[in-house]
């Protein structure tokens, strides 16, 4: 039976190793779910697979895009249900691992159908920016959709404004439009997911940050300081320490908001996550259950 196995979870709650270790007992290559890692200049900050890593295990979606590349969660839906068509030729079980929720959700359920916004639902959503600030309209998100607003980026200015526009044009919440009945794929879909107790979770965001830190993260920003107005730049690390390029924070103060927004995320990506009951929640110290878990699924 064609089977894609997507190990998800929290950023640092350790997927990685899991995720190598597995693909080399299914002799199957890995098919990378983080919407950063697509980037080629972000290794360090997205903690990207390393050479050593890639070389165990192929991956598939890192280091493809260039800063400047529009990418979305529909494209990456696309390319990996293509992908998996290949692939199924030569085997039966293809892995995915990652923490991007919409592009898990694109690949697994399908993507949702958002109404396309009219020019001047664009243009108006825009003057309310500029009139009232991220602030302003996150208090306008919470008010017309406190669903949306409990999971978004709330740093993220254009899934804001993005998400009013679509409450403004349509009368509807913008939750509404993304909960589509689920589309069936032309495989079994076996979803693990890995979490921590709280505490030791924040330690390990803060020790992932601080090794970053040492590998080099502040020299990778500094390359990509000169692009920081592109979207693929609007992300926890880069932002912080634009901060302190900028001369608005200590070096020590963006690390520490480094931290901050990543346990923030943390719980984001978990609130995501938990909705879905058709994962099967395994803390990464259960290797022996998780593996015997997905080879009884499998051979189910």
């Amino acid at each position: 039976m064609r089977t894609l196995v997507v190990i998800l979870g929290p950023t640092a709650v350790g997927k990685t190793d899991i995720s190598l270790e597995l693909a080399e007992q299914l002799q199957t290559s890995i098919i990378s779910a983080d919407s950063r890692q697509l980037y080629a200049d972000l290794k360090i900050g997205t903690a990207a697979p390393t050479p050593d890593q890639q070389a165990r295990v192929r991956h598939h979606f890192v280091g493809t895009l260039q800063l400047s590349d529009y990418y979305s969660a529909a494209q990456y839906a696309d390319e990996v249900l293509a992908l998996l068509e290949q692939l199924f030729k030569s085997q039966d079980t293809v892995l995915m691992t990652g923490g991007s929720m919409m592009y898990i959700d694109a690949v697994c359920q399908g993507i949702d159908d958002i109404p396309s916004v009219d020019a001047d639902t664009r243009a108006m959503m825009w003057q309310r920016y500029e009139e009232v600030g991220l602030e302003g309209l996150q208090r306008e998100l919470k008010m017309l959709d406190p669903e949306y607003y409990a999971i978004v980026d709330l740093k993220n200015y254009k899934r804001i404004v993005h998400a009013l526009e679509i409450c403004y044009m349509t009368g509807k919440t913008f939750t509404s439009f993304r909960q589509r009945k689920q589309v069936k794929r032309p495989f079994h879909i076996i979803k693990i997911g890995l979490n921590r107790e709280r505490d030791e979770l924040f330690n390990r965001i803060n020790q992932r940050v601080d090794q970053m830190m040492q590998e080099g993260m502040l020299e990778e920003a500094k390359k990509v300081y000169p692009f920081r107005h592109l979207n693929s730049l609007n992300t926890v690390g880069y932002k912080e320490l634009f901060k302190y390029f900028d001369g608005e924070w200590t070096l020590e103060d963006a690390v520490e908001k480094i931290k901050r927004n990543t346990r923030i995320y943390a719980k984001k990506q978990l609130t995501w996550f938990k909705k879905d009951m058709s994962i099967r929640w395994f803390h990464p110290d259960q290797r022996t259950d998780i593996f015997s878990y997905i080879n009884m699924q499998i051979n189910a």
